[in-house]
């Protein structure tokens, strides 16, 4: 499991906020996206809340299961 990331990260904080809202036009619950995508529903958690920026291996996972595209996904995160 990453080490948690203790400086603030507008990226994480984008990211997750995306994440809970895709998954939201899905119906989906936490529990129902960490089994789609192979890790647990605590770590989907922290993904949200901006705790964790996941792996690439791990976006991917997400993407799919969330059925959006990258810019969906990335959706308010600047270059920079």
């Amino acid at each position: 499991m990453p080490a948690r990331k203790p400086e603030f990260c507008p990226h994480r904080t984008r990211l997750g906020k995306n994440v809970a809202s895709l998954r939201a036009r899905r119906d989906l619950t936490q529990e129902e996206l960490a089994e789609k995508v192979g890790v647990s529903a605590r770590y989907i958690q922290n993904v949200e809340a901006g705790e964790y920026f996941p792996s690439l291996p791990t976006l991917v996972h997400l993407r799919a299961a969330l059925r959006c595209d990258w810019n969906e996904l990335f959706a308010g995160c600047d270059k920079g």
